[in-house]
């Protein structure tokens, strides 16, 4: 699965995004991951951040819209993708979103 093309979306890579594809590939690799990806997530610049986010929030979408073709496999990418969005900004965009407009 191409990992780093659903985070890049149309934009351009940032050199972080090849922290997190080890533990799209493998789900027992994020504990290990997600100090380190913190780290360098803290140290971006705020126009950098928002690519590093919403590339995060791509893999979420991206994995809702195939959830019934490999559900397992999804449910793994949705995963990786929310804790590291929590950890790294506090909240998930989507869900903020779907509060703001209740």
């Amino acid at each position: 699965m191409d990992y780093i093309g659903i985070i890049t979306g149309s934009g351009e890579a940032l050199d972080m995004y090849q922290m997190v594809v080890p533990s799209l590939e493998n789900i027992e690799e994020l504990p290990q991951s997600i100090e380190p990806i913190y780290l360098k997530a803290v140290e971006l610049n705020e126009t950098d951040a928002d690519h590093f986010r919403f590339g995060l929030v791509r893999l979420q979408v991206y994995a809702d819209i195939h959830r019934y073709v490999d559900s397992d496999e999804m449910q793994k990418i949705k995963y990786v993708a929310q804790i590291l969005e929590k950890i790294i900004f506090g909240n998930l965009m989507l869900e903020t979103e779907a509060i703001q407009s209740e």
